[in-house]
């Protein structure tokens, strides 16, 4: 691959923002010890930045990221990349509008996921940020890019930026990583709620109409 000097540039700065959001997966209790990564697709370039495998987050730096193509292969790093690159590479090669990808384990989202059960949408907040219930997607296992196809098969053509893979835990997606992990950090925020709701009685999911409505305003009218 040619490796213009924007684009240099541009992996440089990627580093230091990849590096940057991993430490929001630990200031919101999504991961413990070195699970988890956040990863960001390198624009103009077929490739990815992504954390180190085995890494603790206190030793992340930008100059330890990993840049790998998009098959995975290790294209600037000294260290070897997530066991979930080849994943996330092909969530890369196969949803382009995607320029985050962030995994997580976090605990209410992952109890879900143990279930095999969808979160339902059952709150606003829900509907804003998903567009409806967040999804399971199927049993894999790690290592290959099996998990990445059950990430695209469940996740294409459906409105939720996060997926709850059985058995396993949380993927998120965005347009770019903060926004990846801004999704992985809501969904353990409703999965949470959703769980003490039902502690509390059978919540009320809302209305298709409801959902839709919701998730057009937030997406087109809020914020700046």
């Amino acid at each position: 691959m040619t490796v213009t000097s924007d684009v240099h540039q541009t992996i440089r700065q990627l580093r230091e923002e990849v590096c940057r959001l991993h430490a929001e997966l630990t200031r919101y209790q999504l991961v413990v010890w070195t699970a988890g990564n956040v990863s960001a697709r390198v624009p103009g370039a077929d490739a990815m930045v992504i954390k180190p495998s085995g890494v603790g987050y206190d030793d992340l730096t930008p100059e330890n990221m990993v840049v790998t193509d998009l098959a995975g292969r290790v294209l600037e790093g000294d260290l070897a990349p997530s066991s979930d690159t080849a994943a996330q590479a092909y969530v890369y090669r196969h949803l382009p509008h995607v320029g985050g990808v962030v995994h997580t384990h976090s605990t209410y989202a992952t109890a879900w996921a143990a279930r095999a059960e969808p979160i339902p949408c059952v709150l606003t907040m829900m509907a804003d940020e998903f567009g409806g219930d967040i999804p399971v997607g199927p049993f894999a296992l790690i290592g290959d890019d099996s998990i990445g196809r059950g990430i695209v098969d469940t996740l294409r053509g459906s409105p939720s930026p996060a997926v709850l893979m059985q058995n396993h835990g949380v993927f998120a997606i965005g347009a770019d990583a903060r926004a990846a992990v801004k999704a992985a950090v809501m969904c353990e925020d409703v999965a949470r709620t959703t769980h003490i709701a039902r502690q509390l009685g059978d919540p009320r999911a809302l209305t298709p109409e409801q959902v839709e409505r919701l998730h057009d305003r937030y997406q087109s009218a809020y914020g700046q």
